[in-house]
């Protein structure tokens, strides 16, 4: 299984801190939030190889960082340089993951994740659900507000956490659970992924492209087992930084 990392954009929330440096990279105790995730990745078997997408403008930092992370406790690190150079010009995260996917011809399950989270819960409890249920799944939590809900991604689910549902930023949700940018797509369903935007999967949240899946494949929501950080702007990282010094 690869471990695709999406780490492409531009965090214009974030200021002068993120202008000629990408946020994944943003230290968080004596690690980055991209670091702590990829320590976690690195101890599950099944994942073999962790592919970075990003930016021309970030892949020569992306690659520095990769080159000093080399240990026999890490898996190997590829980066793929997606070739854009401004926010305006962007591919958006469906299609950086169909040009990694085409560019290095992968052909094996996949855990998709956006690069700018801090997790208090494993990816191993993650791949373990995908394993037991055998489908592509995706990961949803508990969201209360209304107005958090209306800004991502909300599914219903049956008994068996099968996803009978899912609607994009929906202005009157269907429930309280909430999806964030974390996925698992089984090899099975690779080409579904690989003819999704041309047959109208949008391009930009990768949240997207599982509202897409969901309407032709069997998929499953793991419920997230404790939180998470979404490093989305100054406020939340300097909150991290503080809760994790």
């Amino acid at each position: 299984m690869k471990n695709i990392v999406i780490a492409a954009g531009y965090a214009t929330r974030l200021g002068e801190l993120t202008k000629n440096f990408p946020k994944p990279l943003l230290k968080i105790g004596n690690s980055t939030i991209l670091g702590r995730m990829l320590d976690d990745i690195d101890t599950i078997p099944e994942i073999d190889e962790h592919i970075i997408i990003t930016n021309h403008k970030f892949a020569g930092i992306f690659e520095e960082w990769a080159a000093g992370r080399v240990s026999p406790a890490h898996k190997p690190i590829t980066v793929v340089d997606d070739g854009t150079e401004t926010n305006e010009t962007r591919l958006g995260a469906v299609c950086d993951l169909l040009f990694a996917m085409e560019k290095l011809k992968l052909d094996d399950d996949l855990l998709v994740v956006a690069a700018d989270n801090i997790l208090e819960f494993s990816f191993r409890e993650f791949v373990d659900f995908a394993k037991a249920k055998g489908t592509s799944c995706i990961m949803c939590h508990q969201q209360p507000s209304i107005e958090k809900l209306q800004r991502t991604g909300v599914i219903v689910v049956d008994d068996d956490w099968r996803v009978l549902n899912m609607e994009e930023k929906p202005q009157v949700p269907k429930s309280t659970w909430a999806v964030p940018p974390f996925y698992i797509y089984l090899k099975k369903d690779l080409d579904l992924v690989r003819h999704s935007v041309e047959n109208g999967c949008g391009k930009d949240a990768p949240g997207n492209l599982a509202h897409y899946m969901v309407d032709r494949t069997p998929m499953h929501a793991w419920p997230m087992s404790a939180g998470r950080f979404d490093i989305g702007s100054l406020d939340t990282y300097y909150e991290a930084v503080e809760k994790y010094k």
